[in-house]
């Protein structure tokens, strides 16, 4: 079965249900499943104690660094894809410009791209709501089409387009509770706020599915990166649902028990866009990636037959805000930590292969 909002797929990723499960397919239509590392960001290599590496070894060049040092290494380590680039890098959460088209294609491998039509995300502080009703929305969003999807639109490595990270639809956190939620929770007691909440929710999915389509017909559609432990009405959901062609999430807590509700609410594919398991410490103020757990994690993934692909919310290199990543400051691995994360994508690249042959594709 092949449901996606693409108009002309052919050459690109989409999506097919095989055998009872969902699959990415290259734009070869061979089954994919997504291996991705989130937040890939040269910032660390320009502090002042690492400036003249930066400039002795990468020329100062942000495509050198991508061509010699960072898509070398996440072959290496086992992944496929490139699942958000942006990266916390200076304050709480304030996060990277993302890869340019020329960046992008210095990788030589897939990748996925956030579209910033809303920063709702729950860990922005900064910025208001849209009013999604307004014309100002609407001039906005094909603002962002034109300005990004135009020249992205013609790429085969291209995965699909990201929309907002954590959207705070009906909650809140800590940095932005002086703007609220995007629409007032309390509302939800009546059958009149469930119904506006649908008719809001479809009103900034069809805007923002209608920018993307006006320039490219290729893609998917990835849409918000849900926080799967936040409340999440069926109302926005549905809404969703015929203007994305994936359900996305992050979920630091329980990832397989909650992708594997949503897909059996939904029978969508549903992608685990962000995640990680860390070993927190107090002292020092680093913390790192539990290889281990992610291999786990990603066994207990594969049963799930609406799950397409599982990002990490890595880093690539970590640095004295994200205080996570696979690489130090002066670019050594975690040796541990990266031998489990290698082997556990070797192990899921066989498995792709081996479940594929069984069902005869």
């Amino acid at each position: 079965m092949t449901t996606t909002t693409q108009t002309d797929p052919t050459g690109f990723f989409t999506l097919e249900q095989r055998a009872g499960r969902w699959w990415l397919l290259t734009p070869q239509r061979q089954p994919f499943f997504s291996l991705g590392l989130n937040h890939i960001d040269p910032a660390t290599m320009r502090y002042p104690e690492n400036i003249e590496r930066w400039r002795d070894r990468y020329g100062s060049s942000t495509i050198r660094w991508i061509e010699e040092y960072v898509a070398p290494h996440l072959r290496q380590w086992g992944f496929n894809t490139v699942g958000w680039v942006q990266e916390a890098t200076v304050g709480q959460w304030q996060h990277s410009r993302s890869f340019t088209p020329d960046e992008y294609r210095a990788l030589g491998m897939p990748y996925c791209h956030l579209l910033p039509f809303t920063e709702s995300h729950q860990w922005e502080a900064n910025v208001r709501h849209y009013e999604y009703d307004s014309s100002e929305w609407e001039t906005w969003c094909d603002h962002v089409a034109r300005s990004q999807v135009v020249d992205l639109c013609d790429d085969p490595n291209l995965i699909g387009y990201f929309y907002s990270d954590c959207p705070t639809w009906v909650h809140d956190a800590k940095p932005n509770k002086w703007r609220g939620p995007i629409f007032d929770p309390d509302l939800l007691a009546s059958a009149s706020g469930r119904k506006e909440l649908r008719r809001l929710a479809t009103r900034y999915h069809e805007t923002t599915h209608d920018a993307v389509r006006r320039y490219d017909p290729h893609h998917l559609i990835l849409g918000d990166r849900y926080e799967a432990n936040a409340a999440l009405p069926m109302e926005v959901i549905d809404a969703a649902l015929p203007l994305v062609d994936v359900l996305s999430f992050q979920d630091f807590v329980d990832p397989v028990s909650h992708l594997r509700e949503w897909y059996e609410k939904t029978e969508r594919p549903v992608l685990l866009a962000d995640a990680a398991h860390l070993e927190w410490h107090r002292k020092p103020t680093y913390a790192r990636n539990d290889g281990h757990r992610y291999a786990r994690t990603l066994a207990d993934l594969r049963q799930n037959p609406g799950c397409i692909g599982f990002h990490l919310c890595g880093a690539f290199q970590r640095n004295r805000t994200r205080r996570w990543g696979l690489l130090d400051e002066n670019e050594q691995p975690d040796v541990e930590n990266v031998a489990a994360i290698r082997d556990a994508n070797r192990e899921t690249l066989e498995w792709v292969t081996g479940t594929s042959q069984q069902a005869g594709t």
